[in-house]
């Protein structure tokens, strides 16, 4: 082996030891590291079934395709639900869910949602956007918190999905796990 292949070797193997390190280094950190912010919250989403326009709080504003029943594939939902800080839809809201979501496989039930919670309460005001696929058959799904204003400023983190109930295809309410790991 010549000495210029020898020395490139060693230079790569350096390498890669370095960029494994790195990548090893900060996924520990991550894992280690506590949120600089934690709030749980309940999502409640009333799907108006063409008679309770009063109560509703979301929309079908894409019917589903026909492609795969019975997932309702590329269904498009628009809502602007309120958020409780428990379980009760008639707590008083700490704030609203504003987005959509779509359904978006032919052979499950999954949805992607992108929305913003805005905040009108005493304690926290501005908005989280949050974005990220919801495959509803898990038990608990994780969505990307990718910014914010106000209190949360340009913030970071992880937005969990847990289904805590559905009444057949018109009301669901969500419990929102949010744990910030960059907060300014």
């Amino acid at each position: 082996m010549s000495t210029l292949a020898a020395k490139s070797s060693i230079f790569w193997v350096l390498t890669f030891m370095l960029v494994y390190q790195s990548v090893s280094a900060t996924k520990s950190s991550f894992k280690e590291s506590k949120p600089c912010k934690r709030l749980v919250l309940y999502y409640h989403d009333i799907l108006f079934n063409g008679t309770d326009a009063n109560n509703a709080t979301s929309t079908v504003v894409a019917n589903a395709t026909g492609l795969a029943r019975p997932y309702n594939f590329g269904m498009l939902v628009v809502f602007n639900d309120p958020l409780t800080k428990d379980h009760h839809l008639l707590s008083p809201a700490v704030g609203r869910a504003q987005g959509f979501y779509f359904y978006d496989m032919k052979d499950d039930y999954t949805a992607w949602f992108a929305y913003t919670l805005v905040f009108n309460s005493s304690e926290h005001k501005g908005t989280l956007n949050i974005m990220g696929a919801d495959l509803m058959y898990d038990k608990t799904r994780d969505l990307s918190v990718v910014g914010g204003t106000g209190d949360f400023f340009m913030t970071r983190g992880i937005c969990t999905f847990q289904t805590d109930t559905f009444q057949g295809d018109y009301y669901f309410r969500l419990k929102m796990d949010i744990k910030l790991y960059e907060c300014y």
